[in-house]
């Protein structure tokens, strides 16, 4: 207990020694956790706005004419011999009119002169939630692109391509800003406490003459590292959450944040951040005591 005592007293006197640079340091693991988690908060939302998407996924296949019932019996074995898929539904040029006419709603009587047949027949194609892939997807159109009388196939190619890119290029994103965490930290750590060394080497000296064991002297400055990492995680993910939160209230009206449920990062990827953050500043501090210590 006394141990302990001695130890926390020491901790708090250095950083009140130190508070300037303790100060920087702490900021620096904020700013780097800040923006970590905020590229990380965006990925993880727009892998889930991807699945969502990916669940309403479908390949329209617009058609010459309207296929008979062994027409559409060789289309489906034709479309299954590719890979299997969840559901297959042939669209009549009535049934297309019915839709289009729903769609319409209100301008519907635009329509009151044009024919119930104008529209061409097509194949709703409905992949299997593992066929998510945009190589595996341009595949599959190209092959539905090949069956007897194709006229076109439609899944949104362009918007599809881009989001695929935007989260490849997000990814990319959040694996250098975890770089820049990890290099921050350790480096802003390590540099910290060199400096309470340099401004207490002969205090070590004296410590180690009068019988300190190395874990007496090497315990405070592991504790300051522990919470700079503990402090500044907390620090960076609250900021995230009040921006978050700011965000999600100013932009409550009708748009981009109605359409999707957008979600604050769970538990366990909090909790494992702050983990990080800790052991990334522990091992700032403990490089530190190895260099100048010689422990």
């Amino acid at each position: 207990m006394n141990f302990w005592l001695t130890v926390l007293r020491q901790v708090g006197r250095n950083l009140r020694q130190t508070w300037p640079s303790q100060l920087m340091t702490l900021l620096t693991v904020t700013l780097s956790v800040l923006i970590f988690a905020f590229f990380y908060l965006v990925y993880t939302n727009l892998l889930t706005i991807g699945d969502k998407l990916g669940d309403d996924l479908r390949l329209i296949v617009y058609l010459e004419e309207e296929p008979g019932p062994e027409m559409k019996e060789q289309l489906r074995r034709k479309i299954t011999n590719f890979d299997d898929v969840e559901a297959i539904h042939f669209i009549s040029k009535t049934e297309a009119y019915d839709r289009f006419t729903k769609q319409m709603s209100r301008n519907r009587d635009v329509l009151e002169d044009m024919p119930n047949d104008f529209l061409p027949a097509s194949i709703e194609v409905v992949p299997l939630k593992t066929l998510r892939g945009l190589n595996q997807i341009k595949l599959f159109s190209d092959y539905l692109a090949k069956l007897p009388g194709t006229i076109k196939v439609q899944y949104g190619k362009d918007w599809i391509e881009r989001f695929y890119s935007f989260t490849k290029l997000l990814s990319i994103v959040v694996f250098l800003s975890g770089n820049l965490l990890i290099l921050t930290t350790v480096f802003m750590v390590a540099y910290t406490i060199r400096l309470t060394i340099m401004g207490r080497q002969a205090e070590m000296e004296l410590l180690k003459l009068v019988g300190a064991t190395n874990n007496y002297i090497r315990t405070p400055f592991l504790l300051e590292g522990l919470l700079q990492g503990l402090f500044g995680s907390a620090l960076g993910l609250l900021s995230l959450y009040l921006l978050f939160d700011w965000i999600k209230v100013r932009f409550s009206g009708p748009g981009l944040f109605n359409l999707f449920d957008f979600t604050f990062l769970p538990a366990s990827a909090f909790l494992a951040i702050v983990f990080v953050s800790i052991l990334l500043c522990t091992v700032g501090s403990f490089t530190s005591i190895q260099k100048y210590l010689r422990i």
